[in-house]
């Protein structure tokens, strides 16, 4: 049963949804790979989740193991890879368009994992309400919207309040992978994460390149445009959950 945590409540979410239809082999996977979708009940919009919903995880998977969640995969380039390298591990994927979702669907599938699962939910409501209290072992927020219209920064993800939530659903050892290809929001993720009373850099400012992250489309788009590419870890601080 989740623990009970106080939910972040934004008036404006970091993501605009994007069309829901998909290509045949999109729909092919959703179809065969249905199983993998974890359904929860939403509260007022379709990508929200309602307060009450809870989910058992070990049932979910099929066992009990550590827990590892990516907010915003996309197309699953990355979990569905590291998944394959790791599976001693429970993958959980917070996605909210469904085509994304399928193809995340149709890579597992070719991989040969069966430790991921995905729920289509907006990622903020679904960390707070869906994943216990202290019990991640990692979470990855990896090239999240940079919205870089000044009136727009209040939509990016990595936030203070969200830095709260994160702080308390990791375990003690576990950490929080980020990576972004926009100078000016990776920055704003240093000035937010290194002045956090509960979270502290795991590197001596940027990390190195996680190896076990592959390359997405994303990714390799932001390189051919010229943009570099920072990486950032934090853990939680000792004596940081006072």
């Amino acid at each position: 049963m989740a623990t009970a945590h106080p939910r972040v409540h934004r008036e404006v979410v970091s993501f605009v949804r994007r069309s829901s239809r998909m290509n045949a082999s999109q729909q092919k996977a959703w179809r065969e790979q249905s199983d993998r979708v974890i359904r929860v009940p939403a509260r007022d919009t379709d990508t929200s989740v309602a307060a009450d919903a809870e989910i058992d995880w070990p049932d979910a998977f099929g066992r009990p193991a550590p827990l590892v969640v990516e907010i915003g995969g996309g197309t699953g380039d990355v979990i569905s890879t590291v998944a394959a390298k790791h599976p001693d591990l429970n993958y959980l994927a917070f996605e909210v368009f469904e085509p994304a979702v399928a193809s995340t669907l149709s890579k597992c599938a070719r991989a040969g994992v069966n430790n991921v699962r995905v729920v289509v939910a907006n990622g903020v409501d679904a960390l707070g309400t869906l994943v216990p209290d202290g019990s991640l072992t990692e979470l990855w927020t990896f090239f999240p919207d940079p919205w870089h219209k000044k009136r727009h920064h209040k939509r990016r993800l990595v936030s203070r309040p969200f830095a709260d939530l994160v702080a308390a659903k990791l375990s003690d050892g576990g950490v929080w992978r980020l990576a972004t290809d926009w100078a000016d929001y990776a920055l704003a993720m240093r000035e937010v994460l290194d002045d956090h009373p509960a979270l502290v850099n795991r590197y001596d400012g940027w990390a190195p390149r996680w190896e076990d992250r592959p390359r997405s489309r994303y990714e390799a788009k932001g390189i051919a445009a010229g943009r570099t590419i920072y990486d950032l870890c934090y853990g939680i601080r000792e004596g940081g959950r006072r």
